[in-house]
Formats: structure tokens, sequence, C-alpha cells
């Protein structure tokens, strides 16, 4: 388990999933778009910065969500961003887009004003599932 602790406003924002070897993983709850959150386990707030190994760990770890975000909700593309603006602490942002969904073509800061929620049942899904990554663990 990791020692590192999750900012609060990512707590607030997202359900707690689980740990992969370079991070915690979270899902956003507005379920407007697939929205996984990789939170490393670093103090360093700069992806850039970290140790190559380090960061080839954190891209495989993203590598392997983009796929099962692909798979699990047949997106067209992948947006993947470490923006750190309003929460100083490292995240990575890993979200499924298609046309059509939310807020396309836009981003999604600023522009997902379409809120929805998880139900149990899908949430139960999206963990089953997120139990094929390898080195997944479930909190």
């Amino acid at each position: 388990m990791s020692n590192h602790i999750i900012h609060p406003q990512l707590l607030a924002d997202c359900h707690l999933l689980g740990k992969l070897a370079s991070g915690q993983l979270l899902l956003h709850r507005n379920a407007a778009v697939p929205w996984f959150i990789l939170v490393p386990d670093t103090v360093e707030t700069e992806l850039l910065d970290l140790p190559a190994k380090t960061r080839e760990l954190i891209i495989d770890d993203c590598a392997a969500i983009a796929a099962l975000i692909k798979h699990y909700f047949d997106v067209a593309k992948i947006n993947f961003a470490t923006i750190g603006n309003m929460v100083p602490q490292l995240h990575l942002h890993i979200i499924g887009r298609s046309p059509g969904d939310a807020c396309w073509p836009e981003t999604v800061w600023g522009n997902l004003a379409t809120e929805k929620f998880y139900c149990d049942t899908t949430l139960g899904g999206i963990r089953n599932n997120i139990k094929q990554i390898p080195g997944f663990f479930a909190e």
C-alpha cells in the first residue's frame, strides 16, 4: 500500500479503485466520459523530472489503463495529460473520448457541463475489468 497521501480534491472528485505498480488508480465521479486518474507514488510534482525507470513504470501503467478504456468503453481516442495547475500533486489523466460525447471535440476541462454518475453495477463492472491490469490490487 502506498504511503503517499492523495490530495483531498482528487479524493473528493473521484472513486478510489486500487493500486497499480506506480501508484493509486482513481475514476472521476462524473461518468459523462470515462476519466481515470493515476496518482504516482512520489513526492515529485513533475513527471519529466522523475528518473527514467520511474517514468517508464508510470507510462506503462497509463498505457494499460488506456487499453482497458479502449476495450471496456469502446472509445475512439484517448486524451492523456498531466496538468497540475489546480492540484499540485503529480497525477495523470487518462480519458476516453469519442465524437458525440458530452464535450466533443473540446477538452473536458471547463467544457464538461453534463453531470452523470456511475451506478453501483457499472462501477462494479469497471472494478472487475481493472483486475485484468497486471499488478493491480483493489482497495
